[in-house]
């Protein structure tokens, strides 16, 4: 294969990347939701929530900085939750809502894999650039379609975890413990099965290049 080695960026620099809209889409939210329903309150809550996730977008907007598509629609998504939850009154929907979608999401992984198009790979060609000879090695499409199968039963297991958790707390009474429990088991599971992933694409990088050096 004519081609330069492709390499990927090391594991600190990938975290140092991805940490900063870690806090802000995932960490900052939860923690406004927690800290608005002790102080103000659930309805309260939602509304803060909702304006965090807004407020990331009117900032962008006005330092001229481009907005994420996918931040439209976790400003679209944060608001259906809200209303749902506003709705029936309890903060329990509030986490379930955004784990039934995963669970479909889960489910075009898996079908993406049946139909040969494994969307890890799509997904993957957003951010690292391969040349079609690496895409169409036969090592390579093994890859893309056995790590998209991971990451299928990696969501499921996050949404099933999740919506079990918060079934099960909301019995109990206690958010707390939910928002613990949750957010450290999701990054636990999600935090190896990111490692693994990348270890794995630079191992099968490494045999090509050596295989065809």
């Amino acid at each position: 294969m004519n081609h330069h080695p492709v390499a990927l960026p090391r594991l600190t620099a990938l975290a140092r990347q991805a940490a900063p809209r870690l806090l802000e889409g995932v960490v900052a939210p939860l923690l406004v939701f927690y800290l608005a329903m002790v102080v103000l309150g659930f309805k309260w809550a939602l509304v803060a929530t909702v304006s965090w996730v807004y407020l990331g977008v009117a900032w962008r907007l006005a330092r001229g900085i481009k907005v994420p598509a996918t931040m439209f629609l976790a400003a679209f998504a944060v608001t259906v939750r809200a209303l749902v939850s506003f709705w029936t009154g309890t903060w329990m929907w509030f986490f379930i809502q955004p784990e039934l979608g995963t669970i479909c999401i889960s489910m075009v992984f898996l079908a993406s894999v049946r139909l040969n198009r494994p969307l890890v790979q799509k997904l993957t060609l957003d951010y690292i650039h391969l040349p079609s000879a690496v895409l169409k090695h036969e090592r390579v499409r093994r890859f893309f379609a056995r790590i998209t199968l991971l990451w299928a039963f990696v969501l499921l297991a996050n949404s099933t975890l999740s919506i079990f958790l918060a079934v099960y707390e909301k019995l109990e009474g206690s958010l707390g413990a939910f928002m613990v429990l949750r957010t450290s088991a999701v990054a636990v599971i999600s935090g190896l099965a990111i490692t693994f992933s990348i270890l794995a694409f630079k191992r099968v990088l490494a045999r090509l290049h050596v295989a065809h050096a």
